[in-house]
């Protein structure tokens, strides 16, 4: 059975960070959580020097950082420290604690994608872990001009190397005028489409709705997806699917939790350093003193 679409929504401009104006779908109040159950938020951004996302903590999930073009920077409080350039993937699971900074790199604005993705009870306290791949070692393939970037789980007879706790797939699409899509989805796992650039027709031939840039296409269930590009551009979206996690949440700031009482244990360690954030009382980002000196 095909998946028919159910909701469209059109991302609304959003302030985050320190200047940075992103495009978010899911992740906005008036949209119930459960309709995107495991999936926190995406966001497009689109941030330029010297705005950015300096020193900030996560508990409790995992954030996925895809970027399209330009590059952004990253810096944590284990130590660890990098650039992402287009086409690069960073999968960091936050787990019991991660502080860190994100920030663009050179003059072109970073445009990219971050998606978050919930953790069940069970993995929410795991030590931080990142798998990280150029966009070379991201699996791709094309055939009657639909091409595929496999970020995580499986397409066109190729797979991703990324390991998800939550099970997860999410795959970056390019229809060129007239490919046909017919993706198999797993049944009962939450899914949606989000439409970068282009148009395209998405849902069964009989049931088909229009999705443009900055829409996000909210499916039905069932056993595949499919979508079609009648217009002469190229048509650019994001597949993504995951099974719900169905546990109570509690989201404050960057701790996503299932209890009041553990977002409250999740600030306290947090300010008082124990827990998973020993570090984080005597750390600053070299890349977010670096904004602050330039924002003087």
């Amino acid at each position: 059975m095909s998946r028919t679409i159910e909701k469209s929504v059109v991302s609304v401009p959003t302030e985050e960070g320190l200047g940075v104006i992103v495009n978010r779908s899911i992740g906005r109040p008036e949209l119930e959580h459960t309709l995107f159950d495991p999936f926190l938020l995406l966001d497009e951004f689109k941030a330029k020097e010297p705005a950015g996302f300096p020193d900030h903590p996560h508990r409790g999930f995992e954030t996925v950082t895809y970027v399209l073009s330009g590059a952004t920077t990253h810096e944590d409080f284990l130590g660890n420290e990098g650039t992402l350039h287009a086409g690069d993937l960073q999968w960091m699971t936050a787990g019991s604690g991660i502080v860190h900074s994100e920030m663009p790199k050179g003059k072109a604005a970073a445009h990219g994608l971050q998606l978050w993705v919930n953790l069940s009870k069970e993995h929410k306290m795991t030590e931080p872990h990142y798998q990280n791949l150029r966009g070379k070692n991201i699996p791709k393939v094309s055939k009657d001009g639909v091409t595929v970037k496999v970020i995580a789980g499986e397409s066109m007879g190729v797979k991703s190397p990324v390991r998800t706790r939550t099970p997860t797939l999410y795959l970056d699409f390019k229809l060129e005028k007239g490919a046909k899509l017919k993706q198999a989805v797993p049944v009962g796992w939450t899914a949606f489409a989000y439409v970068l650039s282009g148009k395209g027709y998405f849902g069964p031939p009989s049931k088909q709705v229009i999705g443009q840039a900055h829409t996000t296409l909210v499916l039905s269930d069932g056993e595949y997806f499919q979508t079609e590009n009648k217009d002469s551009k190229v048509c650019h979206f994001v597949l993504i699917a995951g099974e719900p996690i169905k546990e109570p949440l509690v989201w404050d700031g960057g701790f996503v939790m299932n209890t009041e009482e553990e977002t409250k244990q999740a600030w306290i360690d947090y300010t008082k350093g124990k827990n998973g954030f020993e570090n984080a009382p005597k750390w600053n980002s070299k890349i977010g003193l670096e904004y602050l000196e330039d924002t003087k």
